[in-house]
């Protein structure tokens, strides 16, 4: 069985993409880079820096969460013809598993070269989250909970994190105190990284964790409760963005790249959709069992790790991914952010260099693809802001997860040329 590598990566500029003309009611929005223009922005991006030409690939992936509802569009698989007249007639395929949508893309179009079938193939990760307004937005997210007796009940996914938030806290014996100041160190630390990014949808936000404990819980420029115990400065932004990678074998990768990546190890592993159906709220135990497969195949544990992009739609989840790729023992994550470690300077694993979901942005189709495109960029030293200071980084783990960590995707790459 052949291995896989990735040998082109192209991120677009996260943020909100749109022109706001109703300041009152922010009905009246202007589309300013559109689903389509993104596609086209990121496959073009990622065949350029790969060295390949659009008629060299073989098939298109595309992960993108619910276009139906935030662009009115789907059937998005062929939208990918636009990037290049040369991929008219190439097999497109759209993959959905809300926010891990891209990476599960990656999955299948590694799998699709394990298995012989193509050399080399585009993956996508898309979403344009902005036309929407607020409760609308919120509904179409809602979707990718268990409809029954979630989303229907009026479940928000601040509301589903906040469950867990509180199972951690309360299993760990955390004091309000104690856990407020753990996740503001979390968001302080992403927001600090991403103002080296210039991809990101937030570039000027609180960089320390004193600055967002200080912050009112209530009027303009405040911190508000949005799902107790979770805060605005916990949640992740509603963004715009797309990002893409090309794969093809290793061997073809040595041959053609001065830097190789490889994904050396993967691991998907998914939950039961329901959150009452979980007993142990306080650990990702699926997520966890994604960590030991794509451990076991890359041939590694934990200390190997120099640089992981962790899925922090919510702070809470910065923590228990940090906890389930053992980069910190259970229950001590948040002991570990507020004592300054795996920051940028960390001699050991710097964790969402880019800035995360957090700052970076989680345009949730994308977020998958955007991941895998940054850790390769680092790998190959030529990094999209911060790179670690105190190391040149040779392995990278991207941790993404999909609805209430149902679906778990970790992906282990490793410098092998």
């Amino acid at each position: 069985m052949s291995k896989v590598s990735i040998i082109g990566a192209y991120n677009t500029k996260f943020g909100a993409h749109i022109e706001v003309k109703d300041m009152i009611s922010f009905k009246k929005k202007i589309d300013t880079k559109s689903y389509y223009d993104m596609i086209i922005e990121a496959g073009q991006g990622a065949i350029k820096d790969s060295g390949l030409a659009a008629k060299d690939i073989d098939a298109v992936w595309i992960g993108s969460c619910s276009p139906s509802r935030f662009v009115n569009q789907e059937h998005v698989a062929p939208l990918a013809v636009a990037i290049d007249p040369a991929l008219r007639f190439k097999p497109m395929t759209r993959t959905e598993c809300a926010c891990a949508s891209s990476s599960v893309a990656i999955y299948d179009a590694l799998y699709s070269i394990e298995a012989g079938r193509f050399k080399n193939v585009l993956v996508i990760g898309v979403e344009k989250m902005n036309m929407l307004d607020t409760p609308a937005m919120t509904q179409t997210l809602a979707t990718c909970s268990y409809w029954p007796e979630e989303g229907s009940k009026g479940g928000t996914f601040p509301g589903l994190f906040a469950e867990l938030a509180k199972a951690y806290a309360a299993h760990y014996k955390l004091t309000d105190s104690e856990f407020r100041t753990q996740l503001a160190h979390v968001a302080a630390l992403c927001y600090k990284n991403a103002a080296s990014n210039p991809l990101a949808h937030v570039q000027n936000g609180p960089a320390t964790a004193a600055e967002i404990l200080a912050l009112p819980d209530s009027g303009k420029g405040s911190n508000m409760m949005i799902a107790a115990p979770l805060r605005l400065h916990d949640c992740s932004l509603v963004t715009d963005g797309a990002a893409a990678v090309v794969l093809t074998t290793t061997e073809n990768a040595k041959a053609t790249k001065k830097k190789v990546v490889e994904i050396a190890g993967i691991g998907h592993s998914e939950e039961y959709l329901p959150l009452s159906k979980r007993p142990n709220k306080w650990v990702l135990e699926a997520g966890k069992d994604a960590v030991a497969k794509a451990y076991k195949e890359a041939g590694i544990s934990a200390a190997n790790i120099d640089l992981a992009e962790v899925h922090d739609c919510f702070t809470v989840n910065q923590l228990l991914c940090t906890e389930a790729l053992g980069l910190s023992a259970d229950g001590k994550a948040g002991v570990d952010y507020v004592n300054g470690r795996f920051t940028a300077d960390d001699d050991k694993v710097c964790v969402n260099i880019s800035g995360g979901l957090k700052a970076k942005g989680h345009p949730v189709g994308a977020t998958g693809a955007s991941m895998h495109a940054l850790i390769y960029k680092q790998l190959i030293e030529e990094p999209i802001g911060l790179k670690p200071s105190k190391k040149v980084p040779q392995v990278g783990v991207t941790m993404n997860v999909g609805g209430s960590a149902v679906t778990n995707c970790v992906t282990v790459l490793r410098r092998v040329k």
